[in-house]
């Protein structure tokens, strides 16, 4: 697996990661811990060296699955996890008070069994709290060895511009893929301008740039995506245009559409490392494999101009889940 770096920063890691959310929250019922911890350490020995996880995953249990699966990998890879919401749960609402982000830092690293936290993001911006104190608080954890790098997620530019100032980020992680694209308004020449890296969550648009996914999926009721516009099932019947134009283009590369939407991201910039999840092996192996496709000038034009063509129906978030992006 071929390695890049997340901005000016010395953090180096594999072109794509490793999304662990799934394995415990959000689509569904939790994998099985034994299954689970097997899909990472496949993972690593098959080059993957970056792992991304939160506290409010699960809460806590996909930490603690992370931390046990890679136990006998560090010095190896890069852990990635989250602060920001209180208790450590999505539904109680924001808190990066530096008291609270403190305590996440320490409970962190013992589910996690790491001396320090490689990437610590702050998971969605606390308007209550100023970003200075945010990014002040986690330089603080910087010096004292419990953090090595800091990140934001899902920040708009004058939130990042406020953070870097007072502690350089490292990464941003939002989501981006090929039907969801605003970051390349501002998100992306910011970034560049400023030298920081950029991680994509939901690069394969939650599944459904797979092809595996058409209008008469039924989701478990537990899964979130069930809550989200863009996943009813028309809008799914009328976004599957855009997995016809992915599954064109991957037949002439004798690839997958999962494979090619990868590619597409990896080809953005040098820069970008997407984290696609799974709770498959063979899908974990046909992610992977994506780090060898090379896309032509021609190939990218031809992708941007079909594009051109397709209007992504239904919204990416809930009224709800939209209010916390791009504070």
């Amino acid at each position: 697996m071929h390695k890049r770096k997340l901005g000016n920063s010395n953090l180096e890691v594999s072109a794509i990661g490793l999304g662990c959310m799934g394995l415990s929250y959000g689509y569904g019922p939790a994998t099985d811990k034994h299954d689970a911890i097997k899909l990472i350490q496949m993972a690593v020995e098959r080059g993957v060296t970056f792992f991304d996880t939160a506290e409010a995953y699960g809460p806590f249990t996909n930490e603690e699955v992370v931390g046990e699966a890679l136990a006998p990998f560090h010095g190896r890879v890069a852990v990635a996890t989250k602060f920001g919401f209180r208790n450590g749960n999505v539904n109680d609402g924001l808190d990066s008070r530096p008291e609270r982000i403190r305590e996440v830092a320490e409970q962190s690293l013992k589910r996690l069994k790491f001396d320090s936290i490689d990437l610590f993001y702050q998971h969605r911006v606390d308007p209550d709290v100023p970003i200075e104190d945010v990014a002040g608080t986690v330089k603080d954890l910087i010096q004292e060895g419990k953090v090595k790098h800091f990140g934001l997620s899902e920040a708009g530019v004058e939130t990042i511009r406020r953070a870097h100032a007072v502690q350089p980020v490292t990464a941003l992680q939002s989501e981006y893929s090929l039907w969801w694209r605003e970051p390349e308004k501002e998100i992306l020449p910011m970034l560049e301008e400023l030298q920081i890296g950029f991680v994509p969550f939901s690069p394969l648009g939650k599944g459904f740039l797979t092809g595996a996914i058409n209008e008469n999926t039924r989701f478990d009721s537990s899964d979130f995506r069930n809550t989200v516009p863009r996943f009813t099932s028309e809008a799914r019947k009328a976004n599957q245009t855009l997995v016809d134009m992915l599954g064109q283009i991957a037949s002439e590369k004798t690839a997958t559409p999962a494979q090619i939407a990868l590619a597409w991201l990896l080809a953005q910039k040098p820069w970008i490392v997407p984290i696609p999840g799974t709770t498959k092996l063979h899908r974990l192996e046909e992610n992977i494999k994506a780090a060898e496709i090379e896309l032509t000038p021609s190939d990218l034009a031809h992708i941007n101009s079909a594009l051109s063509d397709i209007t992504v129906q239904g919204d990416r978030y809930s009224p709800d889940r939209q209010k916390l992006v791009g504070r």
